[in-house]
C-alpha cells in the first residue's frame, strides 16, 4: 500500500467523528473523560483529605500544603500551555487529513514540555520557601509547606508529560486510554497516601512522596502509549524539535488555557494574602477546602469540553458547520444541568464537603459559610466552560485569551481588595465574595462574546 493510500485509509477511521450519532459520540468520548477528570480530582484532592485528618497536627498541616496550591497550579498551567494548545491544532489538521503536521505538532510539544519541566524543576527547588511564605504561610504552616514542596518539585517532569501529552491522547478519540492515564496514578496514590503519611508516619511528606511515585506511573503509561503502534499519532524522533511555524501557534492557542490556570496561581495568592491579613491561619484553612471544592465543578466541566473537543475541532477542519453547531448546543445543555446540579448539592450540603477535608469543628463551622457565598454563582460555570472549550476547539486564540484575562484580572484581582472596603464589618466574608460577584458579570461577557464569534466562525467555513 502506498504511502497516500495508507494516510487516506488512517484519516478515513476518524470520519466517525462526523458520521455517529452525536450524543452517542459525545457520551462515547466524554464518558471516559470526565470519568478521568472525577478521577484527576481525587488524585489532586485526595492529599488534602488524609492530610486534615492527621491526629492533632491537620488543619495546620492542610493549611500549609494550600499555600502550596499556586506553585502547583503553575505547574499544570505549563502543561496546559503546550498540552491545550497543540491537541486542538492536531485534530483540526487531522480534520484536513494532514497526518503528517499532526505528528510533528505532537513531537514538537513534546519535546517543549521536557525543556519546561526541568526549568521548573529547577526555580521550585531553589525558591519555593521564598515563594510560600510570599503566598500567605505562617510561621505555624511554613515548616509543612516545605516538606510537602521539596518534593513535590522532584515530579514535575512527570506532572508536565502526563497532563500536557495525556491531551493528545484524548484529542484522537481515545478516551478510554486517557482514562486509565489518570486512573493509574489516581489509584496509586489512594493506596499509597495512607500507607506513606500513617503507616510510614511521614506525614506531608509521605502524601508528597505518594503523589511523586504515583504521578511517574502514570507519565510512563502515556508515553509508552504514544510511542506504540495502537494510536494515531505516534511520537517520532524526526518530529523531536522546535520548529517556529508548528510550535508558535500551539502556544498562542494554549494561552488562554494557561492564563486561566496561571491565574488561578495569582488568585489564590491574593486570597491567601487578604485572608490571612483579615481571618488569620482558619480563613486560609478554609480557603484551601473551597479551591478543592471548586475542583468538584471545574474538572468534570473541562471532561465534559475536551470529550466534545475533537468532535468540534474535526468538523471544522472538515468544513461541517452544521454539526459544530449542533455539538456545542450539546455540550452546553450537559455542562449547565452538572454546573446547577453541583450549585444545588454545594448550598444544601456545605457542612458534608467541609467535613470530607477536615475534622476541626471551627474549621468546619467557618468553612461551612465561606463556601456558600464563594460558590454563589457555581451554577453558570457550564456557560463558561462551554464557551471557553469551544474557542478553543475552533482554534480561536485571541477570544481565549480576552475570555480569562477578562474574569481574572480584570473582575476577580481587583474585587478580592475592593469588597473588603465596601464590607469592612466582616472583611475575610468581603473576599470570599469577590469570586460570585466576578463569575456573574464574565459569564454574561463570555456569552455574548461568544455568540458573536461562533457565528462568524460558521459563515468562514460555509463560505468555502
Amino acid at each position: 500500500m502506498s504511502k497516500q493510500n495508507k494516510s487516506v485509509e488512517q484519516n478515513e477511521d476518524k470520519e466517525f467523528l462526523r458520521t455517529e450519532p452525536l450524543g452517542k459520540l459525545l457520551v462515547k468520548l466524554a464518558v471516559p473523560t470526565v470519568a478521568a477528570q472525577l478521577i484527576n480530582m481525587l488524585y489532586n484532592i485526595i492529599d488534602r483529605i488524609y492530610i486534615g485528618h492527621i491526629p492533632d497536627v491537620g488543619a495546620a498541616a492542610l493549611t500549609g500544603v494550600g499555600v502550596c496550591m499556586p506553585l502547583i497550579m503553575i505547574v499544570s498551567a505549563f502543561a496546559a500551555l503546550v498540552g491545550y494548545g497543540g491537541a486542538p491544532r492536531a485534530s483540526i489538521f487531522m480534520g484536513k487529513h494532514d497526518k503528517d503536521s499532526a505528528e510533528k505538532t505532537l513531537g514538537n510539544c513534546f519535546l517543549l514540555q521536557i525543556i519546561i519541566s526541568v526549568v521548573l524543576t529547577a526555580v521550585l527547588l531553589i525558591w519555593n520557601k521564598d515563594f510560600l511564605m510570599a503566598f500567605g504561610a505562617s510561621e505555624n504552616t511554613i515548616e509543612y509547606a516545605v516538606s510537602y514542596m521539596n518534593i513535590y518539585a522532584l515530579g514535575t517532569i512527570f506532572v508536565e508529560l502526563t497532563l500536557g501529552m495525556n491531551v493528545f491522547i484524548t484529542a484522537q478519540g481515545f478516551a478510554k486510554t486517557g482514562m486509565l492515564s489518570v486512573l493509574i496514578g489516581a489509584v496509586a496514590n489512594i493506596i499509597l497516601d495512607p500507607l506513606f503519611i500513617f503507616g510510614f508516619n511521614l506525614g506531608v511528606r509521605g502524601a508528597a512522596l505518594a503523589t511523586l511515585i504515583s504521578q511517574s506511573l502514570s507519565c510512563i503509561w502515556v508515553i509508552s502509549f504514544l510511542c506504540s503502534k495502537r494510536t494515531f499519532l505516534r511520537i517520532k524522533p524526526k518530529n523531536l524539535g522546535l520548529t517556529p511555524k508548528i510550535i508558535l501557534p500551539c502556544l498562542a492557542l494554549g494561552v488562554a488555557t494557561f492564563i486561566m490556570q496561571a491565574s488561578e496561581s495569582i488568585i489564590s495568592v491574593c486570597f491567601n494574602s487578604s485572608l490571612q491579613n483579615y481571618g488569620g491561619d482558619i480563613a486560609v484553612g478554609a480557603m484551601t477546602i473551597l479551591t478543592s471544592v471548586m475542583q468538584f465543578a471545574m474538572l468534570p466541566l473541562q471532561g465534559l469540553g475536551q470529550g466534545a473537543q475533537p468532535i468540534i475541532s474535526y468538523c471544522y477542519g472538515a468544513k461541517d458547520s452544521d454539526r459544530v453547531r449542533s455539538a456545542f448546543k450539546l455540550l452546553l445543555k450537559v455542562s449547565l444541568c452538572y454546573s446547577v446540579f453541583l450549585w444545588a448539592l454545594v448550598m444544601l450540603f456545605p457542612r458534608g464537603f467541609a467535613a470530607m477535608f477536615t475534622s476541626d469543628a471551627q474549621l468546619m463551622e467557618y468553612t461551612k459559610t465561606a463556601l456558600r457565598i464563594y460558590s454563589a454563582s457555581m451554577f453558570l460555570f457550564g456557560i463558561q466552560m462551554s464557551c471557553q472549550m469551544t474557542f478553543n476547539a475552533l482554534g480561536k486564540a485571541t477570544e481565549s485569551i480576552v475570555v480569562a484575562v477578562m474574569r481574572k484580572f480584570v473582575l476577580l484581582i481587583p474585587l478580592i481588595y475592593v469588597m473588603p472596603l465596601l464590607i469592612p464589618d466582616n472583611r475575610a466574608i468581603a473576599v470570599y465574595m469577590a469570586e460570585p460577584i466576578a463569575d456573574f458579570f464574565a459569564v454574561t461577557f463570555t456569552a455574548v462574546l461568544f455568540a458573536v464569534q461562533f457565528k462568524k466562525s460558521l459563515k468562514n467555513i460555509e463560505k468555502v
